[in-house]
């Protein structure tokens, strides 16, 4: 009888020890899983607040810029995913004296926001995934509510956070860290991202690539029979891999059109110039800007939700993801080959 119970208890035993090895067992990598988790209906619920009336334009320093910070630290709460380590919150707070500094335009003080995700094995590495937050405001009592300037690249960077805290959660996280910054002061001189900059949490010798979404929920009148496109601008300034990273990521999940007009330096709108990542890229690191082009609502009230193509947004949402993606998860950090000039 003591034999019997004896080998009941030892086989109860190998049960548990295979249930808990079961249980810690990765799931298969498959990058389409966390790809296809950025979806339509997730990008519209969020931008739907973003860019509603409530938040008054969202100008830097204001209070509706600050209510819509409020709502984006509150998804970064729910999904578990925290504000980076060495800070004190998701706020990285911009003086007003700082804001004011260029062109004196009585700005109240902002702040960036960041959240993080700490990578696996190269955490020290870091990855910066950037969009600005703040547009223009009210002008003569009308809401310039910035649906795609850059309401787009606002939600787009909550849902690539998720995306990547998914993989986390399952045992796929990033092999380097992944640092995702929403700009303030953008519309006003890029004061935001220079502030990050001349003020970084991490050593910029230690930031691998910033990939830069601003404006990707519309099309622009050079591509009128489709929205299937992406201008990139940047990509092959200073790093060959970035450049082969962003058409390789394209091919292998996406298949947009990459349109490079505006990456020519001889552009005259010199968009290179315009947005957040060129705080970055001056610095010598690697930068990708991804947009959909200018349209007649740019800087106007009448960029709404309801011009949003959401089909749009969401497929750009996922390439910035599987650029930020293969930075993130490659041997070896990319390589700076040139000089940006």
């Amino acid at each position: 009888m003591k034999k019997i119970i004896s080998l009941f208890l030892l086989s109860l035993f190998f049960t548990s020890c295979s249930g808990q090895n079961s249980s810690t067992k990765k799931t298969p990598l498959d990058e389409q899983i966390y790809i296809n988790n950025i979806t339509q209906l997730a990008l519209k619920t969020h931008l739907t607040i973003v860019a509603s009336d409530e938040m008054e334009g969202r100008d830097t320093g204001s209070p509706g810029q600050k209510k819509a910070g409020r709502y984006l630290i509150e998804q970064y709460q729910k999904a578990g995913i925290p504000f980076p380590k060495g800070a004190t919150s998701y706020y990285q707070p911009i003086p007003a004296a700082f804001l004011n500094a260029q062109y004196n335009e009585n700005l109240g003080d902002s702040e960036n926001i960041w959240a993080f995700i700490e990578g696996s094995e190269k955490p020290e590495e870091i990855v910066v995934v950037s969009a600005h937050y703040d547009h223009v405001g009210i002008k003569k009592g009308e809401v310039y509510n910035g649906a795609d300037d850059d309401g787009s690249g606002t939600v787009a960077l909550v849902e690539i956070a998720k995306a990547f805290q998914k993989a986390k959660n399952e045992g796929h996280g990033p092999k380097r860290s992944i640092l995702i910054m929403h700009m303030t002061g953008e519309e006003h001189g890029l004061h935001g991202s220079r502030y990050y900059s001349e003020n970084p949490l991490f050593p910029l010798k230690n930031t691998v690539a910033d990939v830069n979404i601003d404006m990707i929920g519309r099309r622009d009148e050079f591509h009128t029979d489709s929205n299937n496109y992406i201008y990139l601008i940047g990509s092959d300034y200073l790093s060959t891999d970035l450049y082969n990273i962003c058409e390789a990521a394209n091919k292998k999940y996406i298949n947009l059109t990459i349109d490079y007009k505006y990456n020519d330096r001889a552009d005259k709108n010199r968009f290179y110039y315009r947005s957040d990542h060129y705080n970055f890229a001056k610095n010598g690191i690697p930068s990708v800007f991804l947009f959909n082009g200018t349209h007649a609502d740019y800087h106007k009230a009448t960029d709404k939700v309801e011009k949003i193509e959401f089909d749009a947004l969401t497929k750009r949402t996922q390439l910035a993801f599987t650029i930020a993606w293969e930075i993130a998860n490659r041997e070896n950090r990319l390589v700076v080959d040139k000089d940006g000039k």
